[in-house]
């Protein structure tokens, strides 16, 4: 559960000339992937413009880009489906490959109870119907589920787990996270915090075969023992945040800014004496001992290479192989 909804309208956000722009730096000249997300971004009518954009750079800045994430909640049906195969076609010539990832909390009842949205199963239900349709036309398209955890939800994730499989889909099912800074919903604390029943079913979840990631679900069962997560990260260094309005964060969850993107280069403010001294502190912060996100995790495990050469070790040839293409990081390789 977050609280960005509640970012006042009149509060300034970037236009896409300034995310082109952004992008168009040299700085991003080995940018592999790249996430977009909210709030809901297809409420953005210009977010084609972005996708036109970036095909643009791809010539020339963006040459290495592979991937390109959407989240979204689905309830737009209509304008996701349309937007979606626009942007496919467009992409698909640039061997650009687009991951569409549908915020699911549930199914039926609790998850409209969550959204607190009239409808909203049916919509994101038919979202997806919809999305593989066009799958099965643009061999682009990958198609995931994004869970976020909450006391209501925990005793539906194997029914969420099962809709997965039944539709050719990947799963991201990980924890509510507190945090003042990304998802604003520090004020939700209490009302988010989980009962020792709770914890039970979540680790009894992340146990069972059914939860694919593996190496995820064993630092989840460990933080949910013990209270303290750890694991590599390389936020700051392969990674970062930029909110809609530019601020910049190294890590998401830390509500530490760097400055303003429209104010100050990418590069000046990456490099700034500011960034090098949060950098030092990643893995430190309170913040990372209860860090449950799993794309922070996702882009550490390549990039520090050692936890990642380990699990190869420890897994064997072919079941690390069936984690390294599940988490789609043959990209690095390429």
């Amino acid at each position: 559960m977050c609280n960005i909804w509640k970012i006042p309208r009149e509060v300034p956000i970037l236009s896409i000339a300034d995310w082109i722009r952004l992008l168009a730096s040299d700085f991003f000249s080995d940018l592999r992937e790249l996430d977009v997300t909210g709030g809901e971004p297809f409420l953005r009518k210009d977010l084609l413009d972005l996708f036109i954009g970036i095909c643009e750079l791809k010539q020339s800045n963006l040459k290495t880009l592979k991937s390109i994430a959407v989240t979204t909640n689905g309830f737009l049906t209509s304008r996701v489906l349309e937007y979606t195969e626009k942007i496919l076609q467009r992409l698909g010539d640039k061997h650009i490959d687009l991951v569409m990832v549908c915020a699911m909390d549930a199914i039926g009842e609790i998850h409209e109870k969550i959204r607190n949205y009239k409808d909203a199963w049916l919509r994101v239900n038919k979202t997806i119907e919809g999305l593989k349709r066009l799958r099965e036309k643009f061999p682009n398209l990958i198609i995931g589920l994004k869970t976020t955890i909450l006391p209501v939800n925990v005793g539906e994730l194997e029914d969420i787990a099962q809709y997965a499989d039944s539709h050719g889909l990947f799963t991201i099912i990980s924890p509510c996270i507190i945090t003042k800074a990304r998802y604003l919903n520090y004020d939700h604390a209490d009302d988010l915090a989980f009962t020792r029943e709770d914890i039970g079913k979540m680790i009894s979840f992340y146990k069972s075969q059914r939860f694919r990631w593996s190496y995820h679900g064993d630092k989840l069962v460990q933080y949910l023992k013990t209270g303290t997560m750890r694991k590599p990260c390389s936020c700051g260094f392969n990674y970062f945040f930029v909110r809609s309005t530019g601020e910049l964060y190294l890590c998401p969850l830390i509500d530490v800014g760097l400055g303003n993107i429209k104010d100050i280069p990418v590069r000046d403010l990456f490099f700034s004496e500011r960034a090098s001294h949060i950098r030092l502190k990643i893995g430190r912060y309170p913040e990372c001992k209860q860090c449950t996100e799993p794309g922070l995790e996702r882009y550490a495990l390549f990039y520090e290479g050692f936890t990642y050469f380990s699990l190869l070790l420890k897994m064997g040839r072919k079941k690390f192989l069936q984690l390294h293409h599940h988490l789609g990081l043959d990209k690095y390789l390429n």
